[in-house]
């Protein structure tokens, strides 16, 4: 009995998703060119587990470059309707579009102007007659055994939010870098990390003109301690490289390695990456080479930083 209740819940959950697929039409991608064209923010309302549904709607816009909020109707009615601005568009979402709270709200919503796009499973309703797009949600039957419980309807209507969301955020543009910079911290964040945030720049970068002699090459190796040394000319512009391998390799093979020069020892170049560059780059060009150090370098060849692998480590990309 358990496990047929439970299978017949997400049977018709599912369904509920697969009949959006053909509902999205003509009304969907209108709804699409409101929203991505809107100057202020979208406003996502709705009473008991529709409203819950729309905090999660509002959050996922918010985080994918389309600003957002949600406004409790009954709240708005009692002052919180002082959040909404001539340029902003407000999504409301009732299964069947005659939620009491939600109609009186559209009255004062209409007087300001602001575009109201509605999702409802009731074309005939009054919340769609009164709406600039309707978007139907199609459900006709709960998920719950007692078809009163909002189940089938408040998963579609996630799913269709997300439609829309994931929509709009194509149509504008939205980029990796963008989804980099709402979203600093955690593992999402950590994935998206810049080079430049993460290199030693300034003073602590080791550095050394190419005539200097190998007794302060070893010295500002040592003090700077990343096991390499950049070797530049007096424009910063970066000419090569000098690591702890190279020095190993030096003293294998010279009888006196203090007199010689940067010059002498270096490697032309080296491998170097920009700063813009995401982290995660840097870590597959650290692991493709079997290198422990990359030089970071802008669009001229001027050394910016120097990122180790520690720096990686550090904020735990492994």
């Amino acid at each position: 009995m358990t496990l047929s209740i439970a299978r017949q819940v997400l049977q018709t959950e599912s369904e509920a998703i697969r009949r959006l697929v053909d509902l999205v039409g003509e009304d969907f991608e209108r709804a699409v060119d409101v929203v991505a064209s809107c100057n202020g923010r979208i406003v996502w309302s709705g009473m008991g587990k529709s409203g819950i549904i729309c905090r999660k709607l509002a959050a996922t816009m918010a985080s994918t470059g389309t600003p957002a909020l949600f406004l409790h109707p009954a709240e708005a009615i009692h002052g919180d309707l002082g959040m909404v601005k001539q340029e902003d568009v407000v999504v409301l979402v009732s299964n069947s579009g005659e939620t009491e709270e939600i109609l009186r709200l559209v009255e004062i919503l209409k007087r300001l102007g602001v575009p109201l796009i509605a999702i409802t499973s009731s074309p005939e309703s009054a919340l769609a007659g009164v709406a600039d797009v309707h978007l139907d949600l199609g459900v006709r039957k709960e998920a719950c055994p007692l078809n009163l419980a909002p189940t089938a309807s408040t998963t579609a209507t996630l799913a269709l939010g997300d439609a829309l969301a994931m929509s709009v955020s194509v149509k504008k543009g939205f980029r990796e870098e963008d989804f980099a910079r709402l979203h600093p911290g955690g593992k999402l964040g950590r994935r998206f990390l810049q080079v430049g945030e993460l290199m030693h720049g300034g003073e602590q970068v080791p550095r050394v003109l190419p005539d200097t002699a190998m007794k302060d090459v070893i010295y500002e190796m040592s003090r700077k301690g990343l096991g390499v040394t950049t070797v530049q000319n007096r424009e910063g512009k970066l000419l090569g490289v000098i690591t702890d391998g190279d020095l190993r390799r030096l003293m294998e093979r010279e009888e006196n390695p203090l007199l010689l020069t940067a010059r002498q020892v270096m490697h032309e170049g080296g491998f170097t990456i920009a700063p813009e560059e995401l982290a995660t780059t840097a870590l597959r060009l650290l692991e493709e080479r079997r290198i422990t150090s990359l030089m970071v370098t802008d669009d001229k060849g001027r050394v910016q930083g120097v990122l180790h692998l520690h720096d990686l480590w550090g904020v735990g990309l492994f």
